[in-house]
């Protein structure tokens, strides 16, 4: 799988569909646990991680910071978000 690197500031011109990216009921569970993890991470110690997901055109990677997690979206800073269903992985 290609992903794109994208800067985090043009994520919210980005249009992301409703539809879950992911089929795997373990996989999806893994990913919130990764959630989870990087936000600590962000929170704790401002580490950068990766974040691989898919807007509706292609897959697209940002490295940045997660400030929050909520059970749909995923907070960066400045306010961009990322909704959870439309991640691939977080590394």
């Amino acid at each position: 799988m290609d992903f794109e690197l994208i800067d985090k500031e043009l994520i919210p011109n980005l249009n992301f569909p409703k539809v879950e990216v992911l089929e795997d009921k373990d996989a999806i569970l893994s990913r919130k646990n990764d959630l989870d993890r990087a936000l600590s991470l962000g929170n704790l110690e401002h580490v950068k991680i990766k974040i691989y997901f898919e807007d509706d055109a292609s897959k697209k990677m940002v490295e940045t910071t997660i400030w929050g997690v909520t059970d749909e979206r995923v907070i960066l800073k400045q306010g961009v978000v990322i909704p959870v269903k439309r991640i691939h992985k977080i590394v």
